[in-house]
Protein backbone atom coordinates (compact mmCIF):
# COMPACT_ATOMS: atom_id res chain seq x y z
CA UNK A 1 0.00 0.00 0.00
CA UNK A 2 1.35 3.09 -0.97
CA UNK A 3 1.99 5.84 1.70
CA UNK A 4 1.88 9.98 1.46
CA UNK A 5 5.23 11.90 1.72
CA UNK A 6 6.91 13.65 4.56
CA UNK A 7 6.53 17.31 3.14
CA UNK A 8 10.12 18.92 4.33
CA UNK A 9 10.77 22.43 3.75
CA UNK A 10 12.73 22.05 0.80
CA UNK A 11 10.22 19.12 -0.99
CA UNK A 12 7.30 21.98 -0.21
CA UNK A 13 9.83 25.25 -1.91
CA UNK A 14 10.49 22.35 -4.86
CA UNK A 15 5.96 21.79 -5.32
CA UNK A 16 5.45 25.55 -5.23
CA UNK A 17 8.44 26.69 -7.36
CA UNK A 18 6.96 23.94 -10.08
CA UNK A 19 3.37 25.11 -9.39
CA UNK A 20 0.88 28.23 -10.53
CA UNK A 21 2.67 31.68 -10.38
CA UNK A 22 1.53 34.25 -7.81
CA UNK A 23 0.05 37.25 -9.27
CA UNK A 24 2.14 40.53 -8.05
CA UNK A 25 -0.78 41.65 -5.88
CA UNK A 26 -0.82 37.88 -4.19
CA UNK A 27 2.93 38.50 -3.34
CA UNK A 28 1.87 41.83 -1.83
CA UNK A 29 -0.34 41.13 0.37
CA UNK A 30 1.77 38.10 1.34
CA UNK A 31 4.33 40.51 2.07
CA UNK A 32 1.88 42.74 4.02
CA UNK A 33 0.77 39.86 6.20
CA UNK A 34 4.21 39.37 6.84
CA UNK A 35 4.65 42.03 8.76
CA UNK A 36 1.64 41.82 11.01
CA UNK A 37 3.08 39.22 13.45
CA UNK A 38 1.34 36.67 14.93
CA UNK A 39 -1.66 37.10 13.77
CA UNK A 40 -0.55 36.56 9.63
CA UNK A 41 -1.50 32.99 10.54
CA UNK A 42 -4.74 33.85 9.42
CA UNK A 43 -3.29 34.04 5.62
CA UNK A 44 -4.25 30.70 3.60
CA UNK A 45 -0.61 29.10 2.73
CA UNK A 46 0.78 29.60 -0.95
CA UNK A 47 -0.18 26.02 -1.91
CA UNK A 48 -4.17 26.71 -0.90
CA UNK A 49 -4.05 29.71 -3.35
CA UNK A 50 -2.91 27.29 -5.92
CA UNK A 51 -5.46 24.59 -5.23
CA UNK A 52 -8.57 26.94 -5.17
CA UNK A 53 -7.54 28.68 -8.35
CA UNK A 54 -7.39 25.37 -9.96
CA UNK A 55 -10.39 23.95 -8.53
CA UNK A 56 -12.22 26.76 -9.67
CA UNK A 57 -10.98 26.84 -13.04
CA UNK A 58 -11.78 22.97 -13.45
CA UNK A 59 -14.95 23.03 -12.18
CA UNK A 60 -16.46 26.42 -13.92
CA UNK A 61 -17.22 28.06 -10.78
CA UNK A 62 -19.00 31.11 -11.16
CA UNK A 63 -20.57 32.15 -7.86
CA UNK A 64 -18.77 31.98 -4.31
CA UNK A 65 -19.59 32.44 -1.14
CA UNK A 66 -16.37 33.16 1.34
CA UNK A 67 -16.76 33.00 4.95
CA UNK A 68 -13.23 35.07 6.77
CA UNK A 69 -11.28 37.33 4.39
CA UNK A 70 -8.64 38.90 6.61
CA UNK A 71 -6.78 40.94 4.40
CA UNK A 72 -7.97 39.00 0.99
CA UNK A 73 -5.29 36.41 -0.26
CA UNK A 74 -7.90 33.54 -0.64
CA UNK A 75 -10.62 36.03 -2.12
CA UNK A 76 -8.21 37.27 -4.83
CA UNK A 77 -6.71 33.93 -4.94
CA UNK A 78 -10.28 32.84 -6.18
CA UNK A 79 -10.98 35.81 -8.10
CA UNK A 80 -8.55 35.71 -10.32
CA UNK A 81 -9.68 32.26 -11.26
CA UNK A 82 -13.63 33.42 -12.41
CA UNK A 83 -14.37 34.18 -15.25
CA UNK A 84 -15.14 38.39 -15.51
CA UNK A 85 -18.79 37.54 -15.00
CA UNK A 86 -18.43 35.73 -11.68
CA UNK A 87 -18.98 37.02 -8.35
CA UNK A 88 -17.77 36.76 -4.55
CA UNK A 89 -19.46 37.66 -1.39
CA UNK A 90 -16.70 37.91 0.95
CA UNK A 91 -17.88 38.15 4.38
CA UNK A 92 -15.46 39.44 7.49
CA UNK A 93 -16.36 41.26 10.94
CA UNK A 94 -12.99 43.31 10.72
CA UNK A 95 -13.18 46.11 9.16
CA UNK A 96 -10.09 47.48 9.26
CA UNK A 97 -8.60 44.30 7.29
CA UNK A 98 -11.50 44.62 5.01
CA UNK A 99 -10.46 48.26 4.13
CA UNK A 100 -7.39 46.61 3.80
CA UNK A 101 -8.53 43.61 1.54
CA UNK A 102 -10.50 46.33 -0.72
CA UNK A 103 -7.42 48.43 -1.38
CA UNK A 104 -5.50 45.02 -2.81
CA UNK A 105 -8.61 43.97 -4.83
CA UNK A 106 -8.81 47.79 -6.23
CA UNK A 107 -5.54 47.32 -7.22
CA UNK A 108 -5.35 44.23 -9.04
CA UNK A 109 -8.45 45.67 -10.69
CA UNK A 110 -10.56 42.59 -9.49
CA UNK A 111 -12.78 44.67 -7.38
CA UNK A 112 -15.67 44.41 -9.75
CA UNK A 113 -16.50 40.47 -8.91
CA UNK A 114 -15.70 40.99 -4.96
CA UNK A 115 -18.66 42.13 -2.64
CA UNK A 116 -17.57 42.45 1.17
CA UNK A 117 -20.00 42.61 3.45
CA UNK A 118 -18.77 43.40 7.25
CA UNK A 119 -21.08 41.78 9.79
CA UNK A 120 -21.11 38.55 11.99
CA UNK A 121 -21.12 35.87 9.00
CA UNK A 122 -23.74 34.32 10.93
CA UNK A 123 -25.98 37.60 10.65
CA UNK A 124 -25.45 37.71 7.08
CA UNK A 125 -26.11 33.99 5.97
CA UNK A 126 -29.47 34.05 7.75
CA UNK A 127 -30.16 37.21 5.54
CA UNK A 128 -28.90 35.79 2.05
CA UNK A 129 -30.36 32.16 2.35
CA UNK A 130 -32.70 33.10 -0.57
CA UNK A 131 -28.82 33.15 -2.78
CA UNK A 132 -27.22 30.00 -4.43
CA UNK A 133 -23.40 29.56 -4.76
CA UNK A 134 -21.38 26.87 -6.35
CA UNK A 135 -18.65 27.36 -4.31
CA UNK A 136 -18.31 28.25 -0.03
CA UNK A 137 -15.25 28.80 1.29
CA UNK A 138 -15.01 28.99 4.69
CA UNK A 139 -12.05 29.83 6.97
CA UNK A 140 -13.07 31.61 10.03
CA UNK A 141 -14.30 32.02 13.41
CA UNK A 142 -13.34 27.94 14.41
CA UNK A 143 -16.14 27.60 16.89
CA UNK A 144 -18.81 28.66 14.26
CA UNK A 145 -17.96 26.15 12.10
CA UNK A 146 -20.35 23.66 11.97
CA UNK A 147 -23.43 26.05 12.28
CA UNK A 148 -21.45 27.90 8.89
CA UNK A 149 -21.55 24.37 6.85
CA UNK A 150 -24.90 23.86 7.62
CA UNK A 151 -26.03 26.92 6.42
CA UNK A 152 -23.66 26.73 3.50
CA UNK A 153 -24.72 23.35 2.52
CA UNK A 154 -28.71 24.53 2.17
CA UNK A 155 -26.82 27.77 0.02
CA UNK A 156 -25.37 25.25 -2.35
CA UNK A 157 -26.34 24.22 -5.63
CA UNK A 158 -26.33 20.71 -6.41
CA UNK A 159 -22.96 19.51 -7.38
CA UNK A 160 -21.39 22.43 -5.70
CA UNK A 161 -18.26 22.50 -3.19
CA UNK A 162 -17.90 23.71 0.11
CA UNK A 163 -14.20 23.82 1.18
CA UNK A 164 -13.22 24.31 4.97
CA UNK A 165 -9.47 25.30 6.00
CA UNK A 166 -8.05 24.37 9.02
CA UNK A 167 -9.49 20.64 9.17
CA UNK A 168 -5.96 19.26 10.47
CA UNK A 169 -5.63 22.11 13.07
CA UNK A 170 -1.70 21.78 13.23
CA UNK A 171 -1.60 18.43 13.47
CA UNK A 172 -3.50 18.54 17.08
CA UNK A 173 -6.71 16.73 16.02
CA UNK A 174 -4.65 13.68 16.37
CA UNK A 175 -3.33 14.32 19.57
CA UNK A 176 -5.20 12.75 22.35
CA UNK A 177 -3.59 15.24 24.90
CA UNK A 178 -4.99 18.39 23.32
CA UNK A 179 -8.52 18.76 23.98
CA UNK A 180 -9.00 22.51 24.12
CA UNK A 181 -12.41 23.72 22.87
CA UNK A 182 -11.09 24.88 19.24
CA UNK A 183 -9.10 21.17 19.03
CA UNK A 184 -12.39 19.47 20.36
CA UNK A 185 -14.88 21.34 17.74
CA UNK A 186 -12.30 20.97 15.12
CA UNK A 187 -12.81 16.66 15.76
CA UNK A 188 -16.04 16.87 15.98
CA UNK A 189 -16.57 18.99 12.73
CA UNK A 190 -14.89 16.51 11.22
CA UNK A 191 -16.34 13.16 12.57
CA UNK A 192 -20.05 15.19 12.01
CA UNK A 193 -18.68 15.76 7.59
CA UNK A 194 -16.94 12.07 7.41
CA UNK A 195 -20.86 11.08 8.53
CA UNK A 196 -22.65 13.02 6.13
CA UNK A 197 -24.37 11.47 3.58
CA UNK A 198 -25.47 14.22 1.97
CA UNK A 199 -21.25 15.00 0.31
CA UNK A 200 -18.70 13.06 -1.13
CA UNK A 201 -15.42 14.51 0.85
CA UNK A 202 -11.77 14.63 0.85
CA UNK A 203 -9.34 15.81 3.67
CA UNK A 204 -6.17 17.64 1.61
CA UNK A 205 -3.01 18.01 3.85
CA UNK A 206 -2.43 21.81 1.80
CA UNK A 207 -1.63 24.34 4.64
CA UNK A 208 -3.37 23.49 7.82
CA UNK A 209 -5.58 20.89 5.60
CA UNK A 210 -8.53 21.30 3.63
CA UNK A 211 -11.53 19.17 3.59
CA UNK A 212 -13.49 19.61 0.39
CA UNK A 213 -16.97 18.47 0.27
CA UNK A 214 -19.22 18.10 -2.54
CA UNK A 215 -23.07 18.54 -2.33
CA UNK A 216 -24.78 15.57 -4.06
Amino acid sequence: MGSDLNITKQLQDYILKHGLKLHPIQKEIINYNLKLGDVKRMQISISQCQFLHLIIKVSKIKKVLEIGTFTGLSTLSMALALPDDGEIIALDKDEKTNKIAVDFFKKSNQDHKIKTIIKPALETLIKIRNKRFDLVFIDADKMSYKKYYQISLELLNKGGLIIIDNVLWHGEVVDKNINDKYTKNIRELNDFISKDTRVEKVIVPFGDGMTVCRKI
